[in-house]
């Protein structure tokens, strides 16, 4: 068993320098940095919109990707009317069509709209430690008045920071927050 710090993901966006250039007339711009090394939260926030609905200031997070993404909670996506896919980040073949409103422009990503898979961030030195390889299925214990045991898939990086990736949906479902801990069983 390892301990892991819980980080509580909310919806979010990632964008490729192209189509943020179609949505802003400025750079990126940092307003925080985040646990996983070189990736903040932007300044910069977007509508998204379907059909049915919208949902505004939806925060960018940087560094700008090589691929365009929203990731949702499925409470979220009931009210925008999707039924995203669970997906690791950057897997967006197949998935939702959603509508981004920035400050010059708009654009609509065919494939880009996901549920993020849970998922535990390690380096390679860490995963070497704990004798995991990238995309294993772990699970991980939550102890307390809702307790429960979740699948998480082990995500290994050159920048990865230890930590537990959960969408705000399970965070509350199993009454998590941001720096609460976890058990990994291995």
């Amino acid at each position: 068993m390892k301990n892991v710090k819980v980080e509580v993901s909310n919806r979010h966006i990632h964008l490729t320098e192209d189509v943020y250039k179609k949505l802003f007339a400025h750079p990126l711009t940092k307003r925080n940095d985040l646990s996983q090394i070189g990736e903040f939260a932007s300044n910069e926030t977007l509508t998204i919109k379907t059909p049915k609905e919208s949902i505004l200031n939806v925060r960018i997070v940087g560094p700008l990707r090589t691929y365009n993404q929203v990731e949702l909670a499925k409470s979220d996506a009931r009210k925008l009317g999707l039924n995203p896919p669970v997906r690791r980040s950057g897997n967006v073949s197949e998935s939702e069509s959603i509508t981004l409103i920035g400050e010059i422009g708009s654009v609509t990503l065919e494939n880009g709209c996901i549920l993020a898979e849970r998922h535990i961030h390690l380096n390679p030195a860490l995963a070497k430690e704990w004798n995991v390889v990238d995309n294993q299925i772990v699970k991980v214990k939550i102890k307390g008045a809702k307790s429960c045991l979740l699948d998480a898939k082990i995500k290994v990086s050159e920048n990865g920071t230890l930590a537990f990736h959960i969408d705000i949906d399970d965070a509350n479902a199993a009454l998590l927050n941001t720096g609460d801990e976890v058990e990994v069983l291995l």
